[in-house]
């Protein structure tokens, strides 16, 4: 498979999941990217078209507990940060934006640290 169509393919599955899905800001949206290496997430309000906070793998409070920024612990420690950041700012639930990414492995890593952190998906 050509480099090109798969990119392609990956953009028509994110517009699929993307359609369905809107945030506000009283319940943002959780949008979620993964790099071979990292893992990026922002907590977006649709409506006024503003990041209310982002944390990713290279951000210092989280990078300085890793050993590696791309399995699933530094998912794990992203989620858990994110949703203090979160209700710091007294967001306390989000619509979860997987992109065109499958619900597996870093992704559902990251979901299930969100949740346990005290954010509501």
């Amino acid at each position: 498979m050509q480099l090109k169509e798969k990119r392609q393919k990956r953009i028509r599955r994110h517009r699929h999941v993307r359609k369905k899905i809107f945030g506000t800001a009283t319940k943002p949206r959780l949008n979620v990217f993964r790099s071979i290496n990292h893992l990026y997430t922002q907590l977006i309000n649709d409506t006024d078209g503003q990041t209310l906070c982002s944390l990713c793998t290279l951000s210092p409070e989280v990078k300085k507990e890793l050993k590696s920024t791309g399995n699933i612990t530094a998912a794990k420690a992203v989620g858990r940060k994110l949703a203090e950041l979160a209700l710091q700012k007294g967001i306390k639930e989000a619509v979860f934006d997987r992109g065109s990414f499958p619900y597996h492995g870093r992704i559902k890593a990251l979901a299930e640290a969100v949740r346990a952190g005290g954010l509501k998906i």
